[in-house]
């Protein structure tokens, strides 16, 4: 059976179809589309209605995609902009009408919990503590628990790689006065932040699939250093350039990595860069679905 998650995020709308083949997700089609919800949010605290049409009929051409790579079900997934623009009421009538299919607004419990899900499937965990970061544009979600079982721990906290660019990190490339700001603005955030010390973590999302083409697979302190003296030293454009990676996320790339930073200094292990997240999870959760109906 195939389904189709979208994922409307800040930075991004993305496509995901797939099954499951030996117990893990295989795609059969992805897309996405960098749209920049979260930066309009963050500017006039609202989705504006030429933003709430292109996502919309994005949205449709989706769902369109799908239906043709033989998706049995689709939903789509809002996340930080459903939950932070004063019109996510409307981005999500509007999604509605535009898809034709399921569309709900996640909490941050739920999209901490499916991105969990869909960075340690598969993976070799059983038995130990591992933790899961998702830093996106609007929000982070930690998530603490086991392999085996249900997350132990949970936190979502209203900072993410866009909103902290829009506050802090106007200056491209930002100065060390604007880190300096933005690393205390995050712990101002994660001033109340003690998650249970695991023994392994997982980086998932956007922003640390694109640190992983600056400075490898795992994000210690020191990779993360290393991430931002490149940052700070050379322009997004020159960045996104030279790595391959999307000008608007290049922009917001250092405030991911102090964000990643902080989680990381709590967490005390290294973050592993997951290519599987909440999409992933979100897949997983409409097989089980399907498969206990039949």
């Amino acid at each position: 059976m195939h389904v189709c998650v979208i994922d409307v995020g800040s930075h991004t709308v993305r496509l995901l179809v797939a099954g499951r083949e030996n117990g893990r997700v295989r795609p059969i089609r992805e897309e996405k589309a960098a749209l920049g919800l979260g930066a309009e949010i963050e500017q006039i605290g609202r989705i504006s209605d030429a933003k709430l049409s292109e996502t919309a009929g994005l949205v449709g051409a989706y769902v369109r995609i799908a239906r043709k790579a033989g998706a049995e079900r689709i939903e789509t997934l809002v996340t930080a902009p459903g939950r932070q623009s004063e019109n996510g009421e409307e981005l999500l009538l509007v999604l509605q009408e535009a898809s034709g299919t399921a569309v709900r607004v996640l909490s941050p419990d739920e999209e901490g919990r499916l991105a969990f899900a869909g960075a340690i499937h598969g993976t070799l965990t059983a038995g130990e503590t591992v933790a899961v970061c998702d830093v996106g544009g609007g929000s982070t979600e930690v998530v603490v628990g086991s392999r085996a079982g249900e997350p132990a721990w949970l936190r979502s906290v209203d900072i993410g790689a866009v909103r902290l660019t829009s506050r802090v990190l106007a200056e491209d490339p930002p100065s060390a006065r604007a880190l300096a700001l933005a690393r205390l603005e995050t712990e101002r955030e994660l001033e109340a932040f003690t998650p249970p010390l695991p023994k392994s973590a997982f980086a998932t999302g956007g922003t640390a699939r694109a640190l992983r083409k600056l400075v490898g697979e795992s994000l210690g302190h020191g990779e993360l250093a290393e991430a931002l003296n490149l940052l700070r030293g050379q322009r997004s454009s020159r960045i996104a350039k030279s790595f391959g990676i999307d000008r608007g996320r290049a922009r917001t790339l250092a405030a991911g990595a102090v964000i990643l930073a902080a989680v990381q200094r709590r967490l005390n292990v290294p973050l592993q860069i997951s290519r599987t997240g909440l999409r992933e999870g979100a897949v997983l959760a409409m097989l089980d679905e399907a498969a206990k109906a039949a």
